[in-house]
C-alpha cells in the first residue's frame, strides 16, 4: 500500500463515519451500514461509490447524462420531505463541478417548485426540456413521473425512448415492495400518493446502465439489495410484499443516518478523488438550499417548514457539511509523508 491509498482509505471511513453519526440514538444507520459494507466489499461506501463515479464519468462529454431519481411523499401534508431533494439538488451541482455532464432529475410534481427556485441559489440553469440544458453550460434538467401507475409506465417508456444516461442515481426515493406498494417508515400505505419511479430505475438496469442509491431505512429505491438483512433486523418489514422494504436493488449502495448525508459523503469522496475542493459546496449554499426547498413547500419528516432534514435542523446539517468538507480539504493539502511511510512499514494496513 502507498500513501495515496492509505488516505484515500482513511478518508472514506472518516466520511462513512460521520455519514452515520447518530445523535437518534435508535441505531439503525448502524443496522442498515453493517450490510451495506459488506455489500460493498468491506470497504467504505462512499468511496466506493465516488470511484465508480469517477470510472463512468471521466472524460465524458458535457452533452452526457446522468439521471437522479428522488422525491418522497409525506402524510398529513401530503408534501415532499426535505430529505432527497436537496442532496439530489447538491449533487447535480458537483456532478456539474466534477464533470461538466448535465444532470436529469427525476421527480414527483410536487417537488418542481423546490428545483426552479433552488438552481439559482447553486449558481445553475434549469429546464424542463433535456434538450436544451445538454447545450447549455452550468444548467441541468427536470422530468416528473406521475402517481398513477399505468401514465407512469407510459412517461417511463418515453423517457427511455429519449434519454440514455450514463448512469441512474436514486437517493431517498420512494420505493415498492414486492407487491407494488409504497409505505412510511412506520407501514402507513402510501401507494396512493408516491410517483411510481420504480419501472424507470429497472427499465434502465435492464439496458445495463449501471445504478446508484442512497437510503436510510429500506422502503427506499435501490434498497433491495439488503433485503434478507431488512428483513432480519428492520421493523415494519414483515406481512404481504416484505412489509416496507423496497423491492429494487442498485448496484452500487450507500446507506447512512440521513439519504441526503450519505450524498454529501459520496460528494465530498469525488472532491477527494479529483483532489478539487471546489465541488463540494459550502455551509453557506447548504443553507441557502434547504430554505429554499421549505420555501417550496417541502417538508420536515415531522411535518414542519422549518429548515431540517429528517428532524436535523439545519444548524446539524451545516456542522456535518462543514466536517465533510475540512476532512477532505486537510486530506488533499496534507503534504508530509513521515508518518504516512513510518505507518506503512508496520504493516498494519494490508
Amino acid at each position: 500500500m502507498e500513501k495515496e491509498e492509505l488516505s484515500e482509505q482513511m478518508t472514506g471511513e472518516n466520511l462513512d463515519s460521520l455519514m452515520n453519526l447518530d445523535p437518534r440514538g435508535y441505531g439503525v444507520c448502524r443496522i442498515l451500514y453493517d450490510a451495506s459494507r459488506r455489500y460493498a466489499g468491506n470497504k467504505s461506501t462512499s468511496m466506493n461509490a465516488a470511484k465508480h463515479l469517477v470510472k463512468i464519468l471521466d472524460g465524458k462529454p458535457s452533452s452526457a447524462t446522468v439521471l437522479i431519481m428522488t422525491g418522497f411523499v409525506l402524510r398529513p401534508h401530503f408534501m415532499p420531505e426535505t430529505d432527497g431533494i436537496v442532496g439530489a439538488l447538491l449533487l447535480a451541482r458537483a456532478l456539474i463541478r466534477a464533470f461538466n455532464i448535465t444532470p436529469v432529475l427525476s421527480v414527483n410534481e410536487k417537488n418542481v417548485p423546490a428545483i426552479l427556485s433552488t438552481a439559482a441559489v447553486m449558481g445553475l440553469h434549469v429546464y424542463s426540456d433535456i434538450e436544451t440544458a445538454q447545450k447549455l453550460p452550468l444548467s441541468f434538467a427536470y422530468v416528473t413521473i406521475p402517481v398513477d401507475r399505468i401514465q407512469a409506465e407510459k412517461k417511463t417508456a418515453e423517457i427511455t425512448k429519449t434519454l440514455s444516461p450514463e448512469l441512474i442515481f436514486a437517493t431517498e426515493c420512494a420505493g415498492a415492495n414486492e407487491n407494488g406498494e409504497y409505505h412510511n417508515a412506520t407501514g402507513i400505505n402510501m401507494t396512493e400518493l408516491e410517483s411510481k419511479q420504480d419501472a424507470l430505475f429497472t427499465a434502465y438496469q435492464k439496458n445495463g446502465v449501471p445504478s446508484f442509491a442512497v437510503g436510510d431505512l429500506g422502503n427506499e429505491i435501490g434498497m433491495g439489495a439488503l433485503l434478507p438483512h431488512l428483513k432480519k433486523y428492520i421493523p415494519y418489514t414483515d406481512g404481504d410484499g416484505n412489509g416496507i422494504a423496497a423491492a429494487t436493488a442498485a448496484d452500487t449502495l450507500v446507506t447512512a443516518t440521513v439519504s441526503d448525508w450519505g450524498v454529501y459523503a459520496v460528494i465530498a469522496a469525488v472532491a477527494f478523488l479529483k483532489k478539487d475542493i471546489s465541488i463540494l459546496r459550502d455551509e453557506e449554499m447548504e443553507e441557502a438550499v434547504l430554505h429554499q426547498c421549505c420555501l417550496s413547500g417541502m417538508v420536515d419528516m415531522t411535518g414542519s417548514l422549518l429548515p431540517a432534514i429528517d428532524g436535523f435542523s439545519v444548524d446539524i446539517e451545516k456542522q456535518i457539511v462543514s466536517l465533510m468538507r475540512s476532512t477532505v480539504e486537510y486530506a488533499i493539502g496534507y503534504e508530509n509523508d513521515a508518518w504516512f511511510n513510518a505507518v506503512l512499514e508496520k504493516h498494519f494496513y494490508a
